[in-house]
């Protein structure tokens, strides 16, 4: 079993990166798995009618990829979420490609938590979303 850094092993810089193409595809799935058919992810004619003038990615979809870093890359398997907070700052349309990236900046030992800066980026540079999530890494691995 893959189990990823404990407490003891993270350091304040370490940082990791996931980047994902959005398709139309993701957007329907998501919307199938979370129920969220608002139609400014789904509806085309709508969405024309609104300030993006097309549909636009579900943010907690983007917001998964960095929930995916967490879980399978850093800290990494066995990971648990205990807070996040997010700020929404651009749209992602369908054909974008985001960069997720979380960086370690405190280790709070005596609670054996990690508080982690947390962006994602276009293709473009642009910023679409960043926050900060606390997370309990696994446990260290037994000798």
């Amino acid at each position: 079993m893959i189990i990823g850094k404990s407490i003891d092993q993270l350091q304040v810089g370490d940082a990791a990166e996931l980047a994902k193409t959005v398709s139309e595809s993701d957007i329907y799935l998501y919307a199938g798995v979370t129920g969220d058919f608002n139609p400014a992810h789904i509806n085309e004619a709508y969405a024309q009618k609104t300030f993006f003038k097309t549909r636009i990615a579900h943010g907690m979809l983007a917001a998964g990829f960095i929930s995916a870093i967490l879980g399978s890359h850093l800290p990494g398997p066995g990971t648990i979420y205990v807070r996040q907070e997010l700020n929404f700052l651009a749209p992602v349309r369908m054909g974008d490609t985001i960069t997720a990236r979380v960086e370690v900046v405190e280790i709070i030992a005596e609670e054996k938590r990690a508080r982690l800066k947390t962006t994602c980026v276009n293709q473009d540079g642009i910023v679409v979303l960043d926050g900060e999530a606390m997370v309990s890494p696994p446990k260290p691995k037994k000798a």
